[in-house]
């Protein structure tokens, strides 16, 4: 449960991190409150991820996940650069998660 619960909180990590950026400094409301609610939930289920796994392994999933998800996130619908070298090296930082799941 605590790996699932991970990766949720990885995907609401990219969540509020787009809503970050189209808050414009937290001068629109929707995404400011978009913002805080996925940081809070984000936050809550690393911490409940944490009681059960290694806080080295389950920060650095949760970061990667956050990080892919927010790269993919900006290069498919914020038009952002999707050049080759930023894929390979989107897919190297998926290749260091799945192994710090693997060798858990």
């Amino acid at each position: 449960m605590a790996w699932i619960v991970l990766v949720i909180s990885g995907l609401l990590e990219t969540a509020w991190a787009v809503a970050l950026d189209r808050s414009a400094g937290f001068s629109r409301l929707v995404p400011s409150v978009v913002f805080a609610v996925t940081l809070v939930l984000s936050m809550a289920g690393l911490a409940y991820a944490l009681r059960e796994i290694p806080v080295g392994t389950g920060y650095a999933v949760w970061v990667g996940i956050g990080a892919v998800g927010t790269a993919l996130v900006g290069m498919l619908a914020l038009h952002e650069s999707a050049s080759l070298p930023r894929i390979v090296c989107l897919l190297l930082v998926v290749a260091g998660v799945v192994g710090l799941k693997v060798f858990h």
